[in-house]
C-alpha cells in the first residue's frame, strides 16, 4: 500500500483505541474500536485509520456512548459522552493497539 501523507488533522479524528473486554473479542473478527472526535464523519475515521496505520479498512460502524451516572461523596455526577467507532479491516490486516503510533 502506497503509504500517503500522514495529515496532522488524523490525529484529531482518533483520539485513543478503546480496550475493553468486548473489544478484545471483537479482534477475533479483524475489528478495532476506537474513541473518536465527537463531530468526525465515517469517511474521516477510515481515511485516518488507513493513513496512520498504513491498513486497509473495509468498515466503519460508529455510535455514540452516554456517559454514566456515578456517585462520588455521595454526591451525583455524570461521566463524559463520547463516539465510538469499530473499525473493520481487510483479511490478513491487523492493529496492535498496546503500541504507540
Amino acid at each position: 500500500m502506497a503509504k500517503e501523507a500522514i495529515d496532522t488533522r488524523h490525529y484529531d479524528v482518533i483520539v485513543a483505541p478503546h480496550i475493553t473486554e468486548k473489544a478484545t473479542l471483537l479482534s477475533e473478527h479483524n475489528a478495532v474500536v476506537f474513541k473518536v472526535a465527537d463531530k468526525a464523519t465515517k469517511p474521516e475515521i477510515k481515511a485516518a485509520v488507513e493513513a496512520l496505520f498504513d491498513v486497509k479498512v473495509t468498515k466503519v460502524n460508529t455510535l455514540n456512548q452516554d456517559g454514566k451516572t456515578k456517585r462520588w461523596k455521595g454526591k451525583p455526577y455524570k461521566r463524559s459522552d463520547f463516539k465510538k467507532a469499530v473499525v473493520t479491516l481487510a483479511p490478513g490486516q491487523s492493529i496492535d493497539v498496546t503500541s504507540g503510533i
